[in-house]
């Protein structure tokens, strides 16, 4: 029997193989864009914890004197429902009273709890700083793939999350058991205690109980948020080819562009080609530098390269001027000189003036048109 598989899922990184090429500033802006950041969710529920404890710590008195009040005022209440209401709704009126002390209570506690949401806003804030997206909460149909999904169970990323919840579980019960024991002859003694004293024993067992768990958390939290922006990082690794593919995206194929700029190049030479039948001459090395020139003293100063080329390019000016009838004049340093340093269209330099002049006026001569209102304008 022949057993089929598919290699892509042994592959360690995808296509594009292993992910070895730093996160490039494109790829870390666009995770951000889509939620991805480095946060360790551990370090906000240690400063809620520590948070939390410390107020405790600090208003316990106030919060057991409220509460102490609130005792009162309900049982002060309750013969008064029990006598006053009318026979029936009894229910009705403990029901009324049972909301208001929830709502007492909410307004002693709430306080606290706010604070702690506020700073665990504040830690979340500190590690990914501020840039809200909607693109996590948007549906995936890839999250609905069970292959994906075996595979994140049983992924790095969730064996990690299973020891450190084994690792919280264990060291929380330790810390939980060792203070327990500790306490124990304070606690065997609480039925024989006063409500106050009571009270006020539970609240410090709570509170130095929570005081060294939350001390604990630091360790997690600090252990959690390193190796977050560890496996942020890698996780942001890319492959050579998707780097080839985000430098292809962002600044165009390279072969594309090369074929673009050829074709450029095309057709501004035909341009340039179909200009040189309107020179006035084709000044050439003669057989590398061919440069055509124009003069049209109604419309600029001085005479403007039309054409210029370099071997092969040059031959071809030189074959279009002599269809063309055209005068060619062999100059090599003039040639050279205008062919390294003049631009396509652009007029000559003036310290080119005289020695073009000269070039002009002898191709006038000869073609017997040399205007008597420009000789010295040339």
């Amino acid at each position: 029997m022949i057993l089929e598989y598919q290699l892509q899922f042994f592959a360690k990184d995808g296509p594009g193989g292993e992910k070895t090429e730093e996160p490039t500033g494109k790829r870390l802006s666009d995770a951000r864009k889509d939620g991805q950041v480095a946060k360790s969710k551990e370090v906000s529920n240690c400063v809620m914890l520590f948070a939390l404890f410390l107020m405790l710590k600090v208003w316990v008195g106030n919060i057991g004197n409220s509460l102490l009040e609130l005792f009162h005022a309900v049982y002060q209440k309750i013969p008064e429902i029990s006598t006053n209401m009318p026979t029936g709704e009894e229910g009705v009126g403990i029901w009324m009273l049972m909301k208001e002390v929830l709502q007492q209570y909410l307004i002693i506690l709430l306080p606290i709890f706010a604070i702690a949401v506020l700073l665990a806003f504040v830690t979340d804030l500190v590690q990914v700083k501020w840039k809200p997206t909607s693109k996590p909460l948007q549906p995936k149909l890839s999250k609905l793939n069970p292959v994906k999904g075996v595979k994140r169970l049983f992924s790095k990323s969730a064996l990690m999350e299973l020891l450190k919840s084994v690792l919280k579980i264990g060291m929380i019960s330790y810390i939980v058991y060792s203070s327990l024991i500790g306490s124990a002859g304070y606690l065997f003694r609480f039925y024989s205690m006063p409500l106050m004293q009571g009270i006020r024993v539970v609240g410090d067992v709570t509170i130095n109980l929570g005081l060294k768990i939350s001390a604990f958390y630091v360790v997690i939290a600090a252990l959690d948020y390193a190796y977050q922006k560890h496996k942020f990082h890698e996780d942001m690794k890319m492959t050579k080819q998707e780097v080839k593919d985000e430098y292809k995206n962002a600044e165009g194929d390279p072969q594309v562009k090369s074929r673009i700029r050829q074709k450029m190049m095309e057709a501004s030479r035909r341009r340039m080609m179909q200009a040189v039948p309107r020179a006035d001459v084709v000044i050439t090395n003669p057989t590398h530098y061919a440069v055509a020139l124009k003069y049209e003293p109604e419309k600029i100063d001085a005479p403007y390269i039309v054409a210029k080329g370099e071997d092969y390019l040059a031959q071809k000016i030189k074959e279009i001027a002599r269809e063309n009838n055209v005068q060619i004049v062999e100059n090599k340093p003039l040639a050279r000189m205008l062919y390294h340093n003049v631009e396509v269209g652009e007029p000559i330099p003036p310290e080119l003036f005289q020695a073009v002049a000269e070039v002009l006026a002898f191709v006038y001569n000869i073609q017997g048109k040399l205007p008597k209102q420009n000789q010295e304008a040339v």
